[in-house]
């Protein structure tokens, strides 16, 4: 094909028309340096469509090149420039128009060994990565290296290693063109968060050999420390001394003064001087912080490159506020600068990512954060190590409501079985315990206290590690970072605040869990889970007792002795969050929770009830269900039994009444799990009501309370216009919803889960990101039907959901008024929040219609 005659290189100059998208990052960076007028090697830029022409095998115009070929040097090297820098790219090619005379030339100048050792390095790179020879015939070093590599190449190409510089670019430009379009390069591309069609630009620069006489050498350097994110001068320097062989008595020396060796501060201060100066003038221009590659030739500097800092969860808060607040970005900028899934890392413990880690098994990360301690198989067991003051973590196959108490006695919490909602997921990420689940692999020999793994055989007492982060276990005890909740986490957050339309609150059922979520300043209670309270060692004997009685009269006694308890903790919960709003939901689980199955328990269970083990057994059986998810649970027992839903609903307002007394007015929120019909909420209402008029008369005093929905079942979704007009508030538990939707056992899901995604039957895990073409407009359905009803209602969601940045951008754009999510995910949320407000912001609260397809057309918010 013919030579194109018209340019297609763009020279980087300050009005030269650089532009990102075309051009990539790397391009658009140095113009900046350019016109900041810092010392930068003349480059020159190729847009996107000229590397795809490359890579189909046209020909282009390189004659603007021949600047840079004809200089003293005459070298270049072509470097990546895709729109993003973290998507990659192929590696940089340096020495690109190095040829016999070229070799002449720099051996006069600095000297043989230099010249050859150069030489060497690009035809080696050019055989193995352009002509695609086999790598180890390319292996060559010594004295007579590179007269061996020429004559191999000759032998193998027939012919002798390309003189022209134009011929050598054009090779090295069409081997990178069409290493981007590889397969493993897209899909690490992919992996990373590029679309499929990503661009890449390239930039051809000149080079700057670190050799000669004088200070010379290469390095990098950056101004914040990429850990902490706190001021501190890092990177390095590697000085060349002139005469020796690259690579050859090369000496790295500090940056900085350091009592451990000679620095470039003390040997250069002129240009360390300089090198401050060019980084500060990049902060403030480029409004980031920037890690400079530089060259330094006979004392001169050249600014090779610059990047974005790289930088951990923690650096990257710190960084950004600090940007803020000396005024280089405004403190919007600054909230979405930060991932809101990065502030997990600085809630909790974290392994030190420079230390070993010996991973024996891999499950779910279910909850984040990391833990050392020894494996316990039992809640009991868990008990005894925590009141040995010995770190434990609980290993079971699955948890039940009755591990409650184990999983409060442990650092961290690991399962067989079970998904991102599970119960176990759900009460560790609530507990802020590090938790994985799924966990496969293992073997639970309970008889003889042991796990197993493949072939290693861990028993109880032995130490591990729980990494819920990444869903790793590990042997032993690697080092850890501490958390990270320091000003800059703070400062953040309060910026958040100040942009952000939808409150944030969390799921809390102890007052420990309400002190974690004013700690991070939820702005109430959105699910207190009140059936947790009830697995205490004296409310459930009485429990029990209510579950055996034959008539209301006794059951209601039984519950007596359960009310003072409840209220204590109704009352304790309004005193913490002091006048915020808290949103109790009415028992829910099934009964049979609360009933031992084994032999030794039901055995123990009727003497406690002094009943016969038959009549024990034979309840217990009749009580039993097919499918108790789906069975009496929720509002259909608080219909069936009416009395425990009257001794919490008098508890409530009982306390209530208490905590008003002492401090802020209460006005509690009681909300009805499992309803899928008009007329549940209508026969409770009337029961929550009496007891409202009772204990006003009983007291002598008032007090108001708003009664909600809780909306899990599609039917609830779909007549949420009925239940409105008996409700104050609904609120969408998206746990139950999807799984109701989607016909899938949360607990189960996933074991196969990750074949689903992995063949694209789902996109994601619908337990963990929240579905917006199903279970999405299901929301959207009810919402809109409850608000046609009932505009001022209050619409929220309090699934795990809630505390999924994509999710929260959703229920942003639909218009609702809080999510709640677990007390430790509650940072998060606030962050996910504050972002959607800045991408969308809404004047009011959204009372026409949905417009369904234009909120789900926007897709997930990354």
């Amino acid at each position: 094909m013919d030579k194109r005659t018209t340019t297609i290189l763009t020279r980087i100059t300050p009005s030269a028309k650089i532009d990102r998208a075309r051009h990539g990052w790397r391009a658009k960076c140095l113009q900046r340096l350019i016109r900041m007028e810092l010392p930068v090697p003349a480059s020159f830029a190729l847009p996107h469509a000229v590397v795809q022409m490359i890579a189909s095998g046209q020909a282009v115009d390189l004659d603007p090149l021949n600047t840079l070929f004809a200089q003293e040097d005459g070298l270049v090297s072509v470097r990546p420039s895709a729109m993003n820098p973290e998507w990659g790219g192929p590696g940089t090619v340096l020495n690109v128009g190095i040829n016999d005379a070229t070799h002449d030339r720099l051996a006069k100048r600095i000297g043989q060994d230099n010249a050859d050792a150069i030489y060497l390095s690009f035809v080696q790179s050019y055989a193995i990565n352009i002509a695609r020879l086999d790598p180890d015939m390319f292996s060559q070093s010594g004295k007579n290296a590179l007269a061996e590599a020429l004559r191999n190449y000759r032998d193998e190409m027939d012919e002798s290693f390309p003189q022209e510089p134009e011929r050598q670019l054009a090779g090295v430009l069409r081997s990178m063109s069409r290493a981007w379009d590889g397969p493993t390069a897209r899909l690490l591309r992919q992996a990373k968060g590029a679309p499929a069609d990503a661009p890449l630009g390239l930039v051809v620069q000149q080079m700057r050999l670190a050799l000669g006489p004088g200070l010379c050498g290469s390095g990098t350097i950056q101004f914040t420390d990429s850990v902490t994110g706190e001021p501190r001068v890092t990177g390095r320097f590697r000085g060349q001394k002139h005469g020796e062989t690259v690579g050859a008595g090369a000496e790295t020396l500090f940056l900085t003064r350091d009592e451990r060796g000679i620095s470039l501060e003390e040997t250069a201060p002129e240009i360390f001087a300089d090198l401050v100066r060019f980084g500060v003038a990049a902060r403030e221009r480029l409004r980031e912080e920037m890690q400079i590659e530089f060259m330094v030739t006979n004392g001169q500097i050249s600014l090779i490159d610059a990047l974005r800092v790289p930088r951990s969860s923690r650096a990257a808060v710190r960084i950004a506020v600090a940007l803020a607040r000396d005024g280089v970005i405004p403190r919007e900028e600054a909230v979405m600068r930060v991932e809101p899934r990065a502030l997990t890392d600085l809630l909790h413990h974290q392994i030190d990512p420079r230390g070993k880690r010996d991973v024996i098994i891999r499950g779910i990360n279910a909850s984040p954060g990391a833990a050392t301690g020894k494996i316990v198989l039992s809640a009991a067991a868990a008990q005894a190590s925590a009141a040995r003051g010995e770190p434990c973590v609980l290993v079971r196959r699955e948890t039940l409501p009755e591990d409650i108490r184990g999983m409060h006695a442990s650092v961290a919490v690991l399962t067989e079985r079970g998904g991102m909602t599970s119960h176990a997921a759900v009460l560790a990420r609530g507990l802020g315990l590090p938790c994985i689940v799924g966990a496969s692999g293992l073997n639970i020999d309970l008889r003889n206290r042991s796990v197993t793994v493949g072939r290693l055989v861990l028993n109880e007492g032995d130490e591990i590690t729980i990494d819920g982060s990444s869903g790793d276990v590990l042997a032993g005890a690697p080092p850890m970072l501490e958390p990270a909740l320091d000003d800059a986490f703070n400062q953040l957050l309060e910026w958040a605040d100040a942009v952000s339309d939808m409150d944030v609150r969390a799921n809390a059922d102890t007052p420990e869990d309400a002190r974690t979520a004013r700690k991070f300043e939820a702005r109430g209670i959105g699910l207190c889970r009140t059936e947790h309270m009830f697995f205490e060692s004296e409310r459930l004997h009485a429990m029990r007792e209510m579950i055996f009685a034959d008539n209301a009269e006794d059951r209601k006694l039984a519950l007596d002795r359960i009310l003072p308890m409840q209220r204590k903790d109704f009352t304790d919960l309004f005193e913490i969050m002091a006048g915020l709003p808290v949103t109790i939901r009415l028992f829910d689980p099934p009964l049979h929770e609360f009933l031992p199955h084994d032999r030794t328990g039901l055995r123990e269970l009727a003497e406690t009830l002094d009943l016969p083990l038959s009549t024990v057994v034979r309840r217990v059986e009749a009580l039993s269900e097919f499918n108790p998810m789906l069975g009496m649970r929720g509002v259909r027992l608080g219909i069936a039994v009416p009395e425990i839903y009257e001794m919490q609903a008098r508890a409530i307002f009982e306390a209530t009444i208490d905590a008003s007394r002492k401090g802020a007015v209460v006005v509690p929120e009681i909300m009805i799990p499992l309803v899928s019909a008009m007329r549940e909420v209508e026969l409770v209402q009337n029961r929550v009501d009496a007891v409202a008029a009772a204990v006003r008369n009983d007291r002598h005093a008032n007090f108001t309370y708003r009664l909600g929905v809780m909306v899990e079942t599609p039917r609830a979704a779909l007549r949420a216009g009925d239940i409105a007009a008996h409700s104050a508030f609904l609120s969408f538990g998206t746990n139950d919803l999807t799984q109701m939707t989607y016909g899938l056992s949360r607990d189960d899901a996933g074991r196969f889960m990750g074949i689903y995604v992995q063949q694209q039957v789902y996109s994601e895990d619908p337990f963990h990101i929240l579905d917006q073409e199903g279970v999405g407009e299901l929301l959207l359905i009810g919402a809109e039907r409850a608000r046609r009803k009932c505009p001022d209602i209050t619409v929220a969601v309090c699934g795990e959901h809630g505390g999924n940045p994509e999710s929260i951008a959703f229920c942003h754009e639909a218009g609702f008024d809080y999510i709640s999510c677990s007390s430790f995910r509650v940072p998060i949320a606030r962050l996910a929040a504050a972002q959607a407000s800045i991408r969308c912001p809404r004047a009011k609260k959204q009372t026409d219609s949905f417009d369904f397809e234009s909120i789900r057309a926007s897709g997930p918010q990354k």
